[in-house]
């Protein structure tokens, strides 16, 4: 294994792959008609799907997981993080698995570290990419792994500012020409209730939608460490990709890296119709030692016709949580209550009672399986539509002004550096400030 001086300071991920429950377990809920017969061919001439990984903590261990678990025929090759320990928990805890344990075929030379581990990963041999690194990497990922031909699996969101957004719908597109599969992280999308629930409202099951409330109130993901625990010698970048969830430029802030479920929700009951323009409100309650994302953004977005969409997002400790949408229509009301199943109310009545199944699971199954039938997915330009709805609400609360949908999608200002280096000197941006950040 290649080695570094790197030392990860990574907390545990809120989606933490589970090393004491058994992933057999995972693969036999799944089962139900929304998941599809294995046939057709594998991408390499051997009949298996060879699969890396880049992003090797808690969501790209568990992706990886949830890959090898879609059937005999894929097997793990490649590992790439930013940081060595990352890398070696990884395939520690995947080769350990009872079930897919001996389809781990990562040597120390298919172990890589650092700012080209991607790149790496790609050019090893694989056939599919799953991309779980920090979302400010995410466009510069997706499109190497698109020009190399590579199905991937990509975790949300998107991309941290709206040059990504852009870059990311081009690759969406070479995807679709050079017909790879390209399935996004936006999970709920995958998640059997959720799907029957949203077929119901586009069918007419609420009438005309007059306004939609999403809420994610939950407490802080990742919280900044004191600048006190910095290793002597280690590096700006070093130091804020070990916590990336508590930068503008990697995480995207809370409203884009976790509630953008929501909004991705929001969007999905609009049925790809777009918000015309965005305001909000936002800012920090509590210090976050050099930190510089909101602990609170509320979002105010306007669609056609009237329709307003309303998302409340926090990450406040001891404060009341609630992860709730509500569609609201001229015939009814659609209501998804934490996780409880959803349930129509109004001239018409009606509770999801079909199959279960875990939505990350499913995710990876129908990707595996779109390989194979040779008829692959593309979620390219949804998963970027709904990532710069967030952006755009992001746009809002920090500038304190009116963004519109073009404003957002033209949007100059580029977050993530250039020519990134180990070693450049990257100083931590001021928190925004309503009224005094300018939108670019």
């Amino acid at each position: 294994m290649e080695k570094t001086t790197i030392q990860s300071s990574d907390r545990s991920s809120r989606r933490e792959f589970l090393k004491t429950s058994s992933v057999a377990a995972i693969g036999t809920a799944f089962a139900s008609p929304m998941i599809l017969t294995r046939s057709g061919s594998a991408a390499s001439g051997s009949g298996t799907l060879k699969v890396g990984l880049v992003g090797c903590g808690g969501r790209g261990t568990g992706a990886a997981a949830q890959a090898l678990s879609t059937g005999p025929d894929v097997v793990l090759t490649a590992l790439g993080d930013f940081f060595e320990s990352r890398v070696k928990s990884c395939r520690q805890t995947l080769a350990a698995d009872e079930n897919f344990g001996k389809r781990v075929q990562v040597p120390d030379s298919a172990c890589f570290v650092g700012l080209d581990a991607y790149q790496r990963v790609i050019d090893s041999g694989v056939d599919v990419v799953l991309l779980a690194a920090p979302p400010g990497f995410r466009p510069q990922h997706l499109k190497a792994a698109v020009e190399a031909g590579k199905h991937v699996f990509c975790e949300k969101p998107m991309a941290t500012d709206a040059p990504g957004v852009r870059s990311v719908l081009e690759s969406a597109a070479k995807a679709k020409e050079k017909d790879l599969a390209l399935v996004a992280g936006f999970c709920w999308r995958y998640h059997p209730a959720r799907r029957a629930f949203y077929e119901k409202i586009h069918q007419g099951a609420l009438g005309t939608i007059r306004a939609i409330y999403a809420t994610y109130l939950a407490s802080p993901v990742k919280p900044m460490p004191p600048a006190s625990s910095r290793p002597a010698g280690m590096s700006d970048v070093e130091w804020q990709v070990a916590n990336w969830y508590n930068f503008v430029w990697l995480s995207g802030d809370g409203l884009v890296e976790q509630a953008c479920h929501s909004v991705d929700k929001i969007a999905w009951a609009m049925n790809g119709v777009l918000p015309l323009k965005a305001v909000a409100t936002g800012g920090r309650q509590f210090p976050n030692n050099e930190g510089n994302i909101y602990d609170h953004i509320d979002v105010f977005y306007e669609f056609p016709d009237g329709v307003r969409a309303f998302m409340a997002q926090r990450q406040i400790h001891n404060c009341y949580s609630d992860n709730s949408d509500f569609v609201m229509g001229s015939d009814g009301v659609g209501t998804i209550k934490g996780w409880a199943e959803p349930v129509i109310t109004g001239k018409e009545n009606w509770r999801y009672t079909g199959p279960k199944a875990d939505m990350y699971q499913v995710e990876h199954n129908e990707l595996f399986e779109s390989i194979r039938k040779g008829r692959p997915i593309n979620d390219g330009i949804w998963m970027a539509h709904s990532t710069l709805m967030a952006l755009m609400g992001r746009m809002a609360a920090y500038t304190g002004k009116e963004i519109t949908w073009e404003m957002a999608m033209n949007s100059q200002e580029k977050l993530v550096p250039d020519n990134l280096t180990l070693d450049m000197a990257l100083p931590i941006k001021p928190i925004a400030m309503p009224g005094t950040t300018e939108f670019i």
